[in-house]
């Protein structure tokens, strides 16, 4: 099992069709980590905004990228705030800290605190990104597990099940791999991470597990060292 983990949530994750967010989602999502919580595992959890916006997004509006992005990184924060609200309804402890200031809704980020968050067995939610622009939280999440030296990312994918050859939606042949190397990843051009956030978790040695999220249970699996989806390592 697991000891401390990172949990990498897309904002897409956290919505339906025509929702920003869907209750249930939320409240299954809850439950969850719960269970997880409640076995004494350490969990962090870095969240995007695609829900909301992106930088590309706005660009296709006209909105400068570094614009764009900086609003990115604020919705990243509203679902920071959506998580702790249904987490702390089932009554697990959480924070949130965000690494652009804004006292008045959550600590700003500060390593040392937030690893003393983990002791204190609190949930903690990175929101804001990395605080600057043309960085993804794909690298915001490799970049905190990194830094408060999580044993792994646990990236939970909204309805796929792990890393594929090639778009298992489009090409009906495409091979589900259960490991890789972060080698593999960078050399087959799998969309797994983004490149910056692959080489980092390549660096620091940090394991990485893509899983489908949607199937109840899937999380807990994962932290326990159940073979889901796909493993992503440093060397084979």
């Amino acid at each position: 099992m697991y000891k401390r983990v990172l949990l990498k949530l897309s904002g897409e994750a956290l919505s339906s069709s025509g929702n920003n967010f869907d209750p249930q989602i939320l409240k299954n999502l809850a439950n969850e980590l719960k269970e997880v919580h409640e076995k004494g595992v350490e969990i962090a959890i870095v969240v995007g905004g695609g829900n909301f916006i992106r930088g590309k997004m706005a660009q296709n509006i006209g909105i400068d990228r570094v614009q764009g992005d900086y609003m990115g990184m604020l919705a990243t924060v509203i679902n920071a705030l959506a998580i702790q609200s249904s987490l702390e309804l089932v009554g697990v402890p959480t924070r949130v800290q965000t690494a652009i200031e804004m006292p008045r809704v959550a600590e700003p980020y500060i390593l040392r605190r937030a690893i003393r968050h983990l002791e204190k067995n609190r949930i903690v939610i990175f929101g804001g990104g990395t605080g600057n622009p043309y960085f993804s939280t794909d690298t915001t999440a490799a970049l905190r597990a990194s830094e408060i030296k999580a044993d792994v990312i646990l990236m939970a994918k909204n309805g796929v099940d792990g890393v594929y050859s090639a778009d298992p939606k489009k090409d009906p042949t495409a091979v589900k791999y259960d490991t890789l190397t972060y080698m593999d990843v960078i050399q087959q051009g799998l969309m797994v991470m983004d490149t910056t956030a692959t080489s980092m978790c390549m660096d620091n040695d940090i394991d990485l597990v893509v899983f489908n999220m949607n199937a109840q249970g899937n999380i807990l699996k994962a932290v326990m060292g159940e073979q889901i989806g796909t493993i992503v390592k440093k060397e084979k």
